[in-house]
């Protein structure tokens, strides 16, 4: 690192935890991005500012009036710019070292296989199911680390799936893949820094995955309620009978 890169990340550097072998680390690694909207935005900001060297964005969506309520990414002068594109001059104007790969099409699982096969970890900031288990196949497939989280009116819900670990559950042994239409923010509304705590939190847990900290969520389903500030937090099982990854493949 220069010395522009000592300042800059100075803080974390300070934490013996992480040190300088962390931060590097941080800036070899590679993080897949499902989904640049309000949890996307408060991710791809700490990934940024925290160092993560290539960060590889993927949304179909433009930038909309009733988007700038929660997706902190973007401010009124994007409005109609493809996200990504919009999101790529934040970030740059952010942290110039960070490299991006930018995916202005919703991707096929084709695709979505390609990109995970070079990411050390997937976060999926995606807003419906067959997103999340597209997302939650690739990984499987190719054994990356998925970060899930989902947000709606007052509650968040946020798990790591790992399949380098074979006692780790996967997305699909939470939810089946018959689920009723779930609920989205455009139907039902969101408080707007909801988002940004979910999204906050992916980073968190996508950071501790690259450097080998802590414990994260595998194996745990975190429940937050922001009406009542509580937090919850519950045991999630791998199902031995999952068609994904489980014996009943």
């Amino acid at each position: 690192m220069n010395d522009e890169q000592l300042l800059r990340y100075s803080r974390q550097l300070m934490l013996p935890e992480i040190d300088a072998a962390g931060q590097l680390r941080l800036a070899q690694a590679t993080v897949l991005l499902v989904g640049a909207g309000g949890l996307g935005s408060a991710c791809a900001i700490y990934l940024a500012a925290g160092g993560v060297g290539h960060l590889i964005l993927t949304d179909f969506d433009h930038v909309d009036l009733s988007n700038l309520q929660r997706q902190i990414l973007y401010d009124t002068a994007d409005i109609g710019r493809p996200k990504v594109e919009a999101a790529a001059a934040r970030l740059r104007a952010l942290n110039p070292d960070v490299k991006l790969t930018l995916l202005a099409q919703a991707l096929t699982e084709d695709e979505l296989t390609k990109y995970s096969e070079q990411a050390d970890v997937i976060i999926d900031g995606s807003d419906n199911f067959t997103t999340r288990f597209a997302v939650n196949r690739v990984s499987v497939a190719t054994r990356t680390p998925l970060v899930s989280a989902a947000a709606i009116r007052f509650e968040a819900q946020l798990s790591v799936f790992n399949p380098q670990d074979e006692t780790s559950p996967c997305y699909r042994c939470l939810y089946q893949e018959d689920s009723e239409v779930e609920a989205t923010c455009t139907a039902n509304g969101v408080l707007a820094p909801l988002l940004g705590i979910a999204g906050s939190i992916q980073a968190t847990e996508a950071m501790k995955l690259i450097m080998g900290l802590g414990n994260t969520l595998q194996g745990r389903l975190l429940l937050l309620d922001v009406m009542a500030m509580e937090w919850h937090s519950a045991v999630l099982p791998k199902d031995p009978g999952c068609p994904v990854c489980g014996g009943a493949k």
